[in-house]
C-alpha cells in the first residue's frame, strides 16, 4: 500500500490518500480545497473506493461533498457525530468564524472497535475519543500505518477544550488503543508530520507520567 499526505484549508488538516496496485484508494479527512485532491488523483489515476472521517470538526470535512458528488462514493462516520456533518455549531465552524461548513449525513455510521473491509482494503476501526466524542483512528496493521486524526502529534495531542472533549479520555484513548502497537507503526496524524509510536512513547511530553 502507498500514502500520500495531503494538507488542506487554512489549518492545514493532513487529507491521506492510501492507495493499492489496483489504483483504489481511500481518502481520510478531506478538510478542504477538493480541487487540490481531484489533482492528484487524477494525476495518480486512482479511484476511490470510500472516504473516511476520523471524526467530523470543520476543518477534517469541507471537501466531503464535492468528492462523494465527483465519485459517488459513501462516506464512513463515528455515530456519535452522526449530526456533526450537518450542523455548524457541532463542526465548529460558526464558532471559529469559518463561514458554515456542511455536508450531508454519512452513508455508513461505525460504532465500536471492529475491523472493516472496503472494497479491496481491509483494517481496524479504534473508537480513539478524547478530542472529540466520536473520534476514531484507522489501523492498517499489514502497511504498518495508523490514521490518528487529532488524537496523537509529534510530540502532542489533540486539543481537549472543545464541545465533548475529554483530556483524561483522550491519554486513555492514546495509550490503550495506540501505544501497544508495534514501536514501528506509523501515526499519520491530523496535523503537522508524520510520526511514529516509538517516538512518541519516547520523547512525547504529554504522555509521560501518565
Amino acid at each position: 500500500m502507498e500514502w500520500y499526505q495531503l494538507p488542506l484549508g487554512p489549518l492545514q488538516t493532513n487529507c491521506y490518500i492510501l492507495s493499492n496496485r489496483n489504483n483504489s484508494c481511500l481518502i481520510i479527512d478531506p478538510g478542504e480545497e477538493a480541487e487540490k485532491v481531484f489533482r492528484y488523483l487524477n494525476q495518480k489515476k486512482l479511484k476511490p473506493a470510500a472516504i473516511l472521517l476520523t471524526h467530523a470538526h470543520f476543518d477534517h470535512i469541507g471537501a466531503v461533498e464535492p468528492i462523494r458528488a465527483k465519485y459517488s462514493v459513501p462516506v464512513y462516520l463515528h455515530t456519535q457525530e452522526k449530526k456533526w456533518l450537518t450542523d455548524p455549531v457541532l463542526n465548529g465552524s460558526r464558532l471559529f468564524g469559518m463561514g458554515e461548513v456542511k455536508a450531508e449525513p454519512a452513508d455508513y455510521l461505525l460504532s465500536g472497535n471492529q475491523d472493516l473491509s472496503i472494497g479491496e482494503f481491509t483494517f481496524t476501526v479504534l473508537e480513539t475519543p478524547g478530542h472529540s466524542p466520536g473520534s476514531i483512528s484507522f489501523y492498517f496493521q499489514e502497511a504498518g500505518l495508523v490514521a490518528s486524526g487529532d488524537a496523537l502529534f509529534q510530540g502532542s495531542i489533540g486539543r481537549t477544550d472543545l464541545p465533548g472533549g475529554s483530556h483524561e479520555t483522550l491519554l486513555k484513548s492514546i495509550h490503550k488503543k495506540l501505544l501497544v502497537m508495534p514501536e514501528e507503526t506509523l501515526v499519520l496524524s491530523g496535523h503537522g508530520p508524520v510520526t511514529t509510536i516509538r517516538q512518541e512513547m519516547d520523547s512525547n511530553p504529554f504522555l509521560n507520567g501518565f
